[in-house]
């Protein structure tokens, strides 16, 4: 199946697009789906993953159609995934 990331800021930037479609197994958890975008654009692994380890930054957010996500969540074919970088300002 298919799914589509959307991302964000400098995240975007990276991949050099605000949209990314990724192929998964229909058993796919969000982490495989982050797993496949990582494949895909491999600019945004050093971005989104702790240097060591393979989990999330606590920095970047991981939404599944537009509500937090875990690594462990399942995905659905129609779903829209989403990587946002940290938030700043003032």
């Amino acid at each position: 199946m298919t799914v589509e990331w959307r991302l964000f800021a400098d995240l975007a930037e990276r991949a050099g697009q605000r949209r990314v479609s990724v192929r998964v197994e229909p058993t796919a958890t969000v982490g495989d789906a982050l797993a496949a975008l990582f494949e895909a654009c491999p600019a945004l692994r050093e971005r989104g993953l702790d240097d060591d380890s393979s989990a999330v930054r606590d920095s970047v957010t991981v939404l599944c159609d537009g509500d937090p996500a875990a690594t462990d969540d399942p995905v659905d074919d129609a779903d829209e995934l989403a990587l946002l970088p940290p938030a700043s300002g003032g």
